[in-house]
Parts: C-alpha cells; sequence; structure tokens
C-alpha cells in the first residue's frame, strides 16, 4: 500500500489504540526488558499479562504493577494457545502482544551443544512465530492490534561468537517485516525493535564497552512504546545504529567488517567474565536441559 511508504500515513491507516486500559501480552517479562516494558505499560493504563517460562518471577512481577501473570514456554504452540484463550476470557480482547522472550548463548561456533542451538533457535524464532501465529486470528477478527518483536542489531551486524544468535535474529527480523507485509489493511501492525547491546543479565559478564553502543532497558522501552503511534516497521536502539550499519554496509562495507574485528579483538562475545556471568549461565543451562527433556518425551 501507498500508505506505507508515507510517514505518518501508515499509523494513521491503521485503528489508534490507547494504551489506558489497552490488554498487553509480554513474554519473558519477568526480568530486564520485559519486566521494564511491564511496568511501563502498566503506569500508562494499561492492563498487563506477565508471561515467563519461570513462573514465579512473572508472579512477582506482577503483583509489582497490579497486573496479571502466566507462566508460558514460548517455544510451546499449545502453551501460546492456552495462554491466549486464558487471557481472551478474562480480557475479552488482546491489544498489543510484545514478543520479548529471548536466550543469547555465546561462545566459539564449533564448541556450541545442539541443546544449546536447539534452544537459541526455539526461543529466538520459533517463540516469536508461536506468539504472533497465536494471537493473529483474534486481533485480525477485531480488526485491529499491534505485534512489536524485540530482534537485535545482530539481525543485521554479523557478530562473532553469535552465530546461533545472529541466525535467530536476523530470522525475527525477517519474520516481523514478512508478516507486517502480510497482515497489512487488517488493521494489525508489527514492528521490529533491534536494540545493539543492552545492560541486562543476557549480557552480564561482558565488557560492554568499546565497538557497540550500549543502552538501558528504558531505552528499549521508550523504543516500542513509540511504535504505539508510529507503527514504524523497524526502530533501532540507539536510533541512529540502524541506519548507520546499513549505510556503512553499502558504501563503506569494509567498515563494518572493521566493527566486526574489533568485537573479536575486544572479546566482545568470546571471552566473557564466567563469574560475572555465573547466575545467568546456570539459568541458562537448567532452561537448556529442561528444553531438551521436554523435546526428547514428545
Amino acid at each position: 500500500m501507498l500508505s506505507a511508504l508515507v510517514p505518518g500515513s501508515y499509523a494513521r491507516a491503521n485503528p489508534r489504540i490507547e494504551l489506558d486500559e489497552a490488554v498487553v501480552v509480554i513474554t519473558g517479562a519477568g526480568r530486564g526488558i520485559g519486566a521494564t516494558a511491564a511496568r511501563a505499560f502498566a503506569e500508562r493504563g494499561a492492563r498487563v499479562w506477565v508471561t515467563d517460562v519461570d513462573a514465579d518471577v512473572a508472579e512477582q512481577v506482577a503483583a509489582s504493577i497490579g497486573g496479571r501473570s502466566l507462566r508460558l514456554d514460548v517455544t510451546d504452540r499449545d502453551a501460546w494457545r492456552a495462554g491466549v484463550d486464558e487471557v481472551l476470557a478474562a480480557e475479552g480482547r488482546i491489544d498489543f502482544l510484545v514478543n520479548n522472550a529471548g536466550v543469547m548463548p555465546t561462545g566459539p561456533f564449533v564448541d556450541e551443544a545442539a541443546a544449546t542451538t536447539d534452544l537459541i533457535l526455539d526461543v529466538n524464532v520459533k517463540g516469536v512465530l508461536n506468539g504472533m501465529h497465536a494471537v493473529l486470528p483474534s486481533m485480525v477478527a477485531a480488526g485491529r492490534g499491534h505485534i512489536v518483536n524485540i530482534a537485535s542489531m545482530a539481525g543485521v551486524l554479523p557478530l562473532p561468537g553469535m552465530v546461533t544468535y545472529n541466525a535467530s535474529k536476523y530470522a525475527a527480523y525477517g519474520a516481523s517485516l514478512a508478516a507486517r507485509r502480510e497482515y497489512d489493511g487488517t488493521g494489525v501492525t508489527v514492528s521490529a525493535i533491534l536494540p545493539s547491546a543492552v545492560r541486562t543479565e543476557l549480557a552480564s559478564g561482558a565488557d560492554l564497552g568499546g565497538a557497540l553502543p550500549t543502552v538501558d532497558p528504558e531505552d528499549v522501552v521508550r523504543a516500542i512504546l513509540r511504535t504505539v503511534r508510529t507503527r514504524a516497521a523497524r526502530s533501532s536502539v540507539p536510533g541512529w545504529t540502524l541506519p548507520g550499519w546499513l549505510l556503512a554496509d553499502q558504501f563503506v562495507p569494509e567498515s563494518v567488517e572493521r566493527v566486526a574485528r574489533e568485537l573479536v579483538n575486544h572479546g566482545q562475545a568470546l571471552a566473557l567474565d564466567p563469574v560475572g556471568r555465573a547466575a545467568y549461565l546456570t539459568r541458562l543451562g537448567r532452561q537448556t536441559r529442561e528444553h531438551a527433556k521436554e523435546n526428547a518425551d514428545v
């Protein structure tokens, strides 16, 4: 549609959804960006459903903001269907979905266990697809809705030590753009957020100085909230990074390669502090084992 090409007209072509009393579902909302987003939406009057694979942290966040919680394994389509049914039964609709859940194991690709590869792809890719698949029917039927998928600058910038993570975020970004086009004209919009390095537990143990700009969860949440108004196809955090990388890759591709080399030398993803990352790695190991066992039982 021509309206999608004219700044501002795409948002005006779709039903406006006020945050006050809007029904919002956020995945991976027990910590980090998701928890920060849950608080921000609740502060603006939204009815927030906090979902996470760890039910206890989801419940704690929900209690602190006056929301509701669900245990949700985003890799399980049946769990998604049941969760969405519960929200619809209680609220009658879902206005916003923030697909935030993600994992970020790092290290040499040849050392990556198959179970780790499966977890990254299942959470970061299937989780996004499952979420969109679950909420789209009710949104399309209502003629309105907005989905925000949290991708990453790793969806456009190849990072050594993060081969599978890169693959997952390229996929999440591409899926967002494709779904946006497929559902154009239905009243349902899809936006992708591409943050640079974010100061959350996922980045624990990493020296966040050097080649990549760093941001806080609040910066990412501001970008999420901005898409409610603009319905932008993609937003990078900081805002200059996506245009900057794409422009450099097109006209000065060796500059992007130089960034990649600097990341290797800087040890960004290949030499993380094991002490600083210990808590996250412990939780990630538990999640990997549980995920592998569930898949083996199927």
